[in-house]
């Protein structure tokens, strides 16, 4: 009987130690913190009973040991059904609140989206914000940063990439952490700061050392993100998806997303976010209504994935055998950017093996307000494939495709990357006929080959309009500068006029054999398209000769 109080106290103290390293939910209305409570509410009962059994031995009259336990010690029975009780609530709670029954509530908990068609007005993507670095190639791009610092490259490992606008520059932010723990004893204070990648950019690449990360994923004692979120306030709430920000002067933070269930243990809805200071720990807790404007994130994306993938699964029901209407998103999303606002896209597609998406959506990742572009074409994937075909001589492989408006029609850009995974060609693929691609060494080049494609594949109008003079701008002018480059078996001239000479406009030689003749001072006639800042022109006349 001395025993008990000693296990039953080296127990408490041993889950002190758990709580404080493992840092879990203690909310029994999560699934995570109602099993930590029934582990620990068991535990507790089978050790207090076992300590309290009585057990004694004496010798018969046969002179045989016997060994006598006191039954009257035994668990109560009260004490077993309360047990089972608690843990068949437990996992009939995992396996009510199903799809089987609550169909209605898994297909509306992402609400109906604005339906929008693909018109000449639409544009998805900031066109000057198209980011052309990815996630990986902004990790190599930052470890290359890093070396050159070979004193701080034994101190610290890159953390994770996160996409952000700041100061309507879109960039990829990555912090520096401790890469042990004599590391971490060593530098108390914190990591030495953080790498800026331009996303639009290869050749922008800042290591900013003014301030110290102190607070890291991973890291030890209260410098630890989850631990100093938990004994923050955090320690009965739902906690998920951490993300590296910036506020508008630079200064870095932890935004981690709040959560709840709102339907027994099913379905997380995203709250709202606690922000805390990367330097020195202190934490704020806001409601999605209040977040800062310069939070870019708050819904984790893949909530907002399954969201999708329900609303389409449950579109009519459980029991939709045929798979009626049923959609499904598309491999692969992204985060993009528009008019300061971020958002998840990705494509739709029917349930099934093809090739076709139905439509786009757009979630805003702070508010969750969908977007759906109805539109039949290729899936990404599709896409990708077919941007590939066109340089498998080489064997550049395709990044995740962005949907842009080029020629008022739905295009995807992606970058090719060769094996090393640095960025080689660009390419831009019609999404409804994915054999029209247009590619080349920079982005103007793979646009121009695309414009020509696409004129060449059709005598129908390809700008979404009755004709294509209807889209056509006709300008006279002086030249004021003309040079040409070559590319591959393509010359192309960029010349400016007297008259705008704030435009650059660009055309190929095969648009008219007066372009090699052409010098400052000529008097020039020039029709052109004018799309996201490009003035490409199709006729080309010299009036001078």
């Amino acid at each position: 009987m001395k025993k008990k109080p000693i296990i039953l106290a080296v127990m408490t103290v041993l889950v002190g130690l758990y709580v404080f390293f493992a840092s879990p939910n203690l909310n029994p209305l999560y699934a995570d913190g109602a099993f930590f409570w029934l582990v620990l509410i068991s535990a507790y009962l089978l050790v207090a009973t076992v300590t309290s059994f009585s057990i004694s031995q004496f010798i018969d009259s046969n002179g045989r040991a016997v060994t006598n336990f006191d039954k009257s010690k035994l668990p109560q029975k009260w004490v077993l059904i309360t047990l089972g009780i608690l843990w068949a609530a437990f996992f009939l709670m995992q396996f009510i609140f199903t799809p089987l029954l609550f169909s209605r509530s898994y297909k509306n908990q992402m609400k109906d989206p604005v339906e929008k068609e693909f018109t000449a007005e639409v544009q998805p993507v900031d066109i000057n914000q198209i980011p052309i670095v990815d996630k990986e190639l902004a990790a190599n791009l930052a470890d290359k940063k890093l070396g050159e610092k070979p004193s701080l490259g034994s101190q610290v490992v890159l953390g994770e990439p996160t996409m952000q606008e700041v100061n309507g520059e879109l960039v990829w932010v990555v912090p520096l952490q401790h890469s042990g723990f004599f590391k971490w004893l060593a530098n108390i204070e914190g990591a030495a700061g953080y790498i800026k990648v331009s996303a639009t950019n290869l050749k922008n690449v800042d290591y900013v050392d003014e301030y110290k990360i102190k607070i890291q994923p991973h890291s030890y004692f209260l410098h630890d993100l989850t631990r100093k979120v938990r004994f923050s306030g955090g320690l009965f709430a739902g906690i998920t998806d951490y993300s590296f920000e910036l506020d508008d002067t630079g200064k870095p933070h932890w935004v981690v997303t709040t959560y709840k269930n709102t339907l027994g243990f099913a379905l997380p809805e995203a709250t709202g976010v606690i922000i805390v200071d990367a330097q020195n720990g202190a934490t704020q807790k806001y409601p999605i209504a209040d977040v800062p404007t310069w939070v870019d994130r708050v819904q984790p994306e893949d909530f907002i994935v399954n969201q999708i993938n329900n609303k389409g699964q449950y579109i009519h029901g459980v029991f939709n055998f045929s798979n009626k209407e049923k959609y499904k998103i598309s491999p692969g999303t992204n985060i993009i950017y528009n008019q300061g606002r971020c958002y998840l896209f990705t494509g739709i597609t029917s349930v099934g093996s093809d090739n076709s998406a139905t439509g786009f959506y757009m979630v805003d990742m702070v508010t969750k307000e969908p977007i759906l572009y109805r539109m039949s074409g290729a899936t990404e994937e599709a896409g990708q494939r077919s941007a590939q075909g066109k340089v498998q001589d080489l064997g550049y492989m395709a990044t995740a495709p962005l949907l842009l408006n080029v020629y008022d029609e739905p295009t995807y850009f992606m970058t090719l990357k060769d094996s090393a995974r640095l960025i080689k060609k660009y390419a831009f693929v019609s999404v409804k006929d994915y054999s029209l691609v247009g590619v080349g060494d920079t982005m103007k080049e793979a646009q121009t080959d695309y414009f020509k494609v696409m004129k060449d594949s059709s005598d129908k109008p390809i700008f979404g309009k009755d004709t294509e003079k209807e889209q056509q701008l006709s300008l006279t002018g002086t030249i004021d500068r003309i040079n040409f480059t070559i590319s591959g078996e393509d010359t192309i001239y960029s010349f400016t006029l007297d008259s705008v000479p704030n435009k650059i406009f660009a055309v190929k030689l095969l648009v008219s054999n007066k372009l090699s003749l052409t010098q400052k001072g000529d008097s020039v006639s020039i029709k052109y398209y004018e799309n996201a800042g490009n003035f490409i022109v199709t006729e080309f006349n010299n009036q001078t000769f």
